[in-house]
Order: structure tokens, then sequence, then C-alpha cells
């Protein structure tokens, strides 16, 4: 499988010299990637109108370039008119090309679109390495249509990387380009 893209290029040629450099790494092999991204978009709504999930789907669709998982509830729960196995979201998994074109996109695109942006959380790190990001409205994706939207939704974005501590995952997505607020 062919990689061109420019950030994954960025990443052989330099990221993995200068974290070999910093954290002192005896094998190339030890340092972090990304190995995967998953967007995930809750779409509670859907318990009293599927059509909502429709929209979700199709807008996942367009922000990722694959097709969404539906997700279903796990679990009853009658406050919330909730029944196991409904379909209330959807997901995307993505690797390879996709997760760098993705990565890229957000960074440069999306994320300077966000009203008020100041950088995303340092914080938001889970001890493991990976980085969730909360965004709150799907129209900062040059894909979505503005027109075309019929509610605006949130979507999550966490990237999973291979990085033991939270330092390393940081100094890793730091180095790709991830605007940490200061």
């Amino acid at each position: 499988m062919k990689m061109d893209n420019a950030l994954h290029t960025k990443y052989v040629k330099e990221i993995v010299p200068s974290l070999v450099k910093k954290f002192d790494y005896s094998s190339v092999m030890q340092v972090p990637h990304i190995e995967k991204i998953v967007l995930n978009m809750g779409v509670g709504d859907a318990v009293s109108n599927s059509k909502n999930l429709d929209s979700a789907v199709e807008e996942l669709t367009l922000i990722s370039g694959q097709k969404p998982l539906i997700t279903k509830a796990k679990k009853s729960i009658a406050g919330f008119r909730l029944r196991e196995g409904m379909a209330i979201g959807a997901k995307v998994t993505l690797r390879g090309q996709r997760m760098y074109d993705f990565l890229d996109k957000l960074i440069n695109v999306s994320l300077p679109r966000v009203r008020d942006f100041h950088g995303v959380s340092a914080r938001a790190f889970d001890g493991r390495g990976n980085y969730t990001l909360g965004i709150k409205e799907q129209l900062i994706f040059p894909e979505i249509d503005y027109d075309k939207v019929n509610k605006v939704r949130g979507l999550d974005v966490v990237i999973v990387t291979t990085a033991a501590t939270d330092e390393e995952a940081k100094e890793l997505l730091t180095q790709i380009g991830m605007p940490f607020a200061k």
C-alpha cells in the first residue's frame, strides 16, 4: 500500500528521527505512531425520529470518506425511552491513507474554522497515549453543506496512538501539527 500523503512523509522523514533523539529510543520501531482515528457521532434523538440517524450517517460519510457503522444501545433505559438494540449513533474507524488525509484536513482546514479557536485542550489524553477531541458542530468540515444540515451535531474524534505515555503522545501530535492551547 503506497502512502504519499505529506503528513506521512513528514512523520517518516522528520518526526521519527526527532522523537528517537528526544526520548532516546534504542530502535526506530519504539517510536509511537498513530494507529487509527475513530469518529463517533451519538444521535440521541434517533430514538424518536430515525431520519435523524440517516442524516448523521450521511454527514459522517462525507467527513470521513467511508461508510459508518451504526451503533446500537447496549441496554434499555426507560428514562430515555430507549430499548436494547435501538440504533442511537454512528462511528467510523479510519486507518492508513484515509487516516492521514483526515488528520491533515482536521489540523489545517477544520480546526481553524472553529469560532473563537485558541487551540485544543492539552489535558484530553487518557493516560495510555490516546487523545480525544470533542467537536461541537459538524459545520467546521468543508464537505458539509451549510444549507443541507437539518440539525447542528457534534462528534468525538479519538486519535489512538501506540505511545506508552501521554507525554510521548503529546510530543507526537505536537510535531504532527496539532494546535494545543498554550
